[in-house]
Formats: structure tokens, sequence, C-alpha cells
């Protein structure tokens, strides 16, 4: 029986070590540098002033964007046509602005025999709206997002935005 516990605590110690050591990348590496910087560029930049320019060179073309509240977007071009058409049209009254939740932003490195090919990010965001020169916090939702590294370039393949939960105001 002794021996067969000291086994289990040895097995036990090894899954245990092992899974550490491919967890959350430290905050100051510069893997998570990189994609917080990403993050920034398609939100702070794209998402909040409408430059397109953003989504041309960080998504991938056949990129997946899959939305609790609004379905499937199934392709880079696809979701700048609904970036055109809803949050950037010109003709709305009001202005959404996505703020990303501080300490919030997580980043999981995916590796293939020991190289890196990619990174899970996650985290949370705010959303405000801005109404009359008035800005209110409109809700908050979280997300994950799939990077691949190509051509030592990291690029947005896939996004899971969900929890949309609206703020009453």
């Amino acid at each position: 029986m002794k021996q067969l516990t000291h086994k289990l605590l040895i097995i036990f110690l090894t899954l245990r070590f092992s899974t550490v050591a491919f967890a959350q990348v430290d905050k100051k590496s510069e893997l998570f540098k990189i994609l917080k910087n990403n993050d920034s560029l398609i939100f702070k930049v794209g998402f909040n002033t409408c430059d397109m320019s953003q989504f041309e060179n960080l998504i991938f073309d056949d990129l997946e964007f899959y939305h609790d509240k609004s379905g499937i977007i199934n392709s880079k071009l696809d979701f700048i046509k609904v970036m055109k058409n809803g949050i950037c049209n010109s003709k709305n009254n009001s202005k959404l602005r996505r703020e990303l939740k501080k300490n919030s932003l997580e980043v999981f490195p995916l590796y293939n025999n020991n190289k890196l090919y990619g990174a899970i990010q996650q985290g949370e965001h705010l959303f405000y709206e801005t109404v009359n020169n008035k800005e209110t916090l409109n809700g908050n939702a979280k997300f994950s997002h799939l990077w691949l590294l190509e051509n030592n370039k990291w690029k947005l393949k896939r996004v899971l935005s969900y929890n949309h939960i609206a703020t009453k105001y």
C-alpha cells in the first residue's frame, strides 16, 4: 500500500509540474506584450476609431468570429463589412468604445514539438456608448482569441465573444 501511495504521489507531482510549464505566460514576456499590443491595434485603433487597416494586417482571410448575441462571421471580409455597416456607420447616433478590463488579459502559448505556433488570448472587455456627447458603460463580455504565428507574424484566426451582459443605467 505504501509503495502504491508513493507511485501515485510521483505521478501526481509529475503531472502537476508538467502542466505548469505550459501555463499562462508571464505578463512581462515578449509573447504577452506582442499579443496585448495586437489586441490594442484591433480594438483601440480598429474598433474604437474605425481604422479598418488594422483588420487587414492582423486578421486571417478565413477568420471565424463567434458571438453569443449576433451569430457567426465566417471571413475577414464579412467582419469588415459588419464593422463598416454597424459600429462604424456614420449614420449611427451613438458610438461604441471597447476597453480591455484591467488585469483580465491572459495568454497561453501553443506548441507543436516544442515549437511555438500559436497562442490563446483571453480576457474581459467593457463597452461604452456615447450618445449626445455623454459616455456611459453599456456592458461587458468575455473573449477568447486564437492567434497563429505565420511567417513570424501573429494573426488572429478565431474569436469567441461571449457572456455579454448589458449594464442597466
